[in-house]
C-alpha cells in the first residue's frame, strides 16, 4: 500500500479512535443491520470551511457540529436527513494532503468481518472501535490496497426502499484492478450474491459486477477504466435529469471545485459527471427519474 493510503488510514484510525469516548448518534432508527450495504460516507478534507460552502452552494447540503466539545466531526445533511459525516484532516497528525470520500460498508459481526478481511487477503488499520450509539466501526483494505470501513450498527441500517432525494448518495462503485479477485473479497464480509453484466461503451467491453443482499443490489465492481489512477471506491449522488445535472456540473468550477469528467452518457442509462470539490476529493453525480428513486445506479 503507497504511502497515500497509509496515511490515510492512520487518519481514520485516528478520528474514530478520537470520538471512541464520546456518543456519536445513530445514523438510523431502523431495528435491523443490512449486511452488504453501503450505509454511510465520510469525507476527509484538508479545506472544510471551502468545502461546507462549496457543496451548500452546490446540492444544498446542510453542516451540523456535534453536542461535545473538541470533537472534529461534523454531520452532513441533505433535505434534514443526515447522509454522512465530514472529517477535518488539518486537525490530525499528517502533512500529506489525502482528502477523499470513504464508503462504510453494514456487517452483521464486526469481529467476525474483520477475521475475514484479513483470511481474504485485506489489512484491518483498525480494530472494531465503539462509537456508542452508532455502533462499531474498523477501517480495513480490501485485497488490492482499496480502503474503505466497516460498520455494525448499534440500533439498525437505513431500510431499504426509502426514498432517495436528489442529492442524497445513490450508489457506489468499485474501480478495482480485478473485478473477479475483488468480488470474492467482498462475499466474504458479507452474504453478497454477484451478477455480472456486459456493457459496451463506445465499443469497449466492459464487464460489470453487481453484488446484492437481502434482494437488493447493493453497489457494483468494475475494471478500474483510468490506467494511471489507483483502485478505488467512487460514491455517486443523485441528480434528477439532464438539464439539472449540466446547470450543477456549470457552476462546479465558479464555486472553487473541478470538473473531472464532464457530463456524459451512462451504458446502462441516464448521465454521469465526476467533480471534486475543493480539496480534491472526487464523486459522481448520476441522473436518476423519479420512478426509480428506491433503488440505486449500476454501470
Amino acid at each position: 500500500m503507497n504511502r497515500i493510503l497509509c496515511g490515510l488510514a492512520m487518519l481514520l484510525t485516528v478520528a474514530a479512535c478520537s470520538v471512541s469516548s464520546i456518543n456519536v448518534p445513530a445514523i438510523s432508527s431502523g431495528s435491523e443491520r443490512l449486511a452488504g450495504k453501503v450505509i454511510w460516507h465520510e469525507l476527509l478534507t484538508d479545506t472544510p470551511v471551502d468545502t461546507e460552502r462549496f457543496y451548500a452552494e452546490l446540492l444544498g447540503w446542510e453542516f451540523r457540529s456535534l453536542p461535545h466539545a473538541n470533537l472534529n466531526y461534523r454531520m452532513i445533511y441533505n433535505e434534514g436527513r443526515p447522509v454522512g459525516g465530514l472529517i477535518d484532516q488539518t486537525q490530525l497528525p499528517t502533512s500529506a494532503d489525502i482528502s477523499q470520500w470513504v464508503s462504510l460498508l453494514s456487517v452483521y459481526d464486526i469481529a467476525a468481518a474483520t477475521d475475514a478481511v484479513t483470511s481474504g487477503g485485506g489489512t484491518v488499520y483498525t480494530p472494531p472501535t465503539s462509537l456508542g450509539d452508532r455502533g462499531e466501526i474498523a477501517v480495513v483494505a480490501d485485497n488490492q490496497g482499496v480502503l474503505f470501513a466497516l460498520l455494525q450498527t448499534q440500533s439498525g441500517d437505513p431500510a431499504d426502499g426509502e426514498d432517495i432525494r436528489p442529492g442524497d448518495f445513490l450508489w457506489d462503485e468499485l474501480w478495482a484492478e480485478d473485478a473477479s479477485a475483488a468480488a470474492a473479497f467482498y462475499k466474504r464480509l458479507a452474504t453478497l450474491s454477484v451478477s455480472s453484466t456486459e456493457l459496451d461503451p463506445e465499443g469497449a467491453r466492459v464487464d460489470y459486477k453487481v453484488l446484492s443482499s437481502q434482494g437488493q443490489r447493493r453497489f457494483g465492481i468494475r475494471t478500474n477504466p483510468v490506467a494511471e489512477l489507483p483502485s478505488l471506491w467512487l460514491q455517486y449522488l443523485r441528480i434528477t435529469d439532464k438539464a439539472k445535472l449540466e446547470e450543477v456540473v456549470a457552476r462546479v468550477d465558479s464555486l472553487g471545485g473541478k470538473v473531472l469528467l464532464p457530463v456524459t452518457e451512462r451504458p446502462s442509462q441516464g448521465h454521469m459527471a465526476i467533480i471534486a470539490g475543493p480539496s480534491g476529493a472526487g464523486i459522481g453525480l448520476q441522473t436518476w427519474d423519479d420512478k426509480n428513486t428506491s433503488g440505486g445506479g449500476d454501470a
